[in-house]
């Protein structure tokens, strides 16, 4: 029953925030301060050890990414809690070997804990969707707009985890993600080519 209530939380929130990050609405990072306790617990209890833990990555990556998009967004639209649609950028070509030599070292880290001091049944993928999520999210802090696409590789990746680990609504709130991703890389890349007034 706690599972089931989790779950459901968890679709919630997750709904709210993936709509927020579409529409590139500032209160996402309030929503993806708050899901974490919610779905970490949930990925403890289940014994998904690095998605729980990163969770806890999660809270200040939400205040990190709260602060860049209030302060350090290069412009901001009239309307209050949403930036500007032309903030959004294409990823700098130049960072893309940083941060795939970013992503291994964390992946290589995480699968190494998992396997040395945790009993988890699936240290690579579990790492793998882990580790591929820090990268995603500093690059949504960023407002890059390649971000899409590297959840949309871990959301599909997670479908099938959470199926296998008995977690099925969570799974179904992932699958809803993967589609997003889709419509949301398309919908900030219509708006990165907006002219700037």
């Amino acid at each position: 029953m706690e599972t089931m209530i989790l779950q459901i939380a968890g679709v919630i929130l997750g709904l709210l925030y993936i709509w927020l990050e579409y529409k590139v609405n500032v209160w996402m990072w309030i929503v993806g301060i708050l899901m974490p306790i919610v779905q970490g617990t949930l990925y403890y209890d289940k014994g998904l050890y690095a998605d729980a833990a990163i969770n806890v990555y999660y809270i200040f990556a939400g205040i990190y990414g709260l602060i860049c998009w209030l302060y350090h967004a290069p412009s901001k639209s009239k309307t209050k809690g949403t930036a500007h649609p032309h903030s959004i950028m294409k990823n700098d070509k130049k960072l893309i070997p940083c941060i795939i030599a970013s992503y291994a070292a964390i992946h290589l880290a995480i699968y190494l804990l998992l396997v040395n001091f945790t009993n988890s049944t699936v240290p690579i993928c579990d790492s793998f969707t882990t580790a591929l999520s820090i990268v995603a999210l500093w690059m949504l802090s960023r407002k890059y707009t390649e971000q899409w696409l590297v959840w949309l590789v871990v959301d599909l990746v997670t479908v099938g985890l959470y199926i296998y680990k008995d977690i099925p609504v969570t799974a179904s709130l992932y699958m809803l993600y993967s589609v997003l991703a889709i419509a949301g890389y398309r919908e900030w890349c219509r708006m990165a080519k907006e002219p700037k007034s």
